[in-house]
């Protein structure tokens, strides 16, 4: 197989995965999953907060916050889970960032899963993740500010 056969059968593949992963989950999240916002570890410097979850389906996920004064300056996360959780703890970090921690705290699954156009119902429980691990890292840090003072 020459290198342009090569290049061609790849670029086909990826079209195919594409046109699946578009059938299976729509476009808001298919987009998320293949380019992540906010995805990766703040550095040390910045983060107010690091908290982990591992959910009952075996994916886990992690979010790295920066709060100052009330406010998440930055949110970021990491997951071993699948797209949609990857889609789904990408939206919670777009919805939180730049908002108090009183709106975080009010943030529900559904407002996620509504803010992607809708998860599959099998995927329904990636969006309930990100909540869960959001409110426990929100838990956590006001557990920390409490103790300081």
């Amino acid at each position: 197989m020459t290198k342009d056969n090569f290049d061609k059968f790849v670029e086909e593949l990826q079209k195919e995965i594409m046109e699946k992963e578009l059938l299976d989950y729509n476009e808001t999240i298919v987009k998320l999953f293949h380019n992540p916002q906010n995805w990766g570890k703040l550095p040390e410097n910045e983060i107010s907060v690091v908290q982990s979850y591992k959910g009952p389906c075996g994916d886990t996920m992690q979010y790295f916050l920066n709060i100052e004064d009330g406010v998440i300056k930055k949110a970021s996360f990491i997951t071993d889970g699948c797209g949609a959780s990857v889609a789904t703890a990408s939206q919670t970090t777009m919805m939180i960032t730049g908002k108090t921690l009183e709106y975080a705290e009010k943030l529900t699954a559904k407002d996620i899963d509504e803010k992607l156009n809708g998860l599959p119902e099998d995927h329904k429980h990636c969006a309930e993740l990100s909540v869960r691990t959001l409110k426990k890292a929100l838990n956590k840090y006001k557990k920390k500010v409490a103790k300081r003072k």
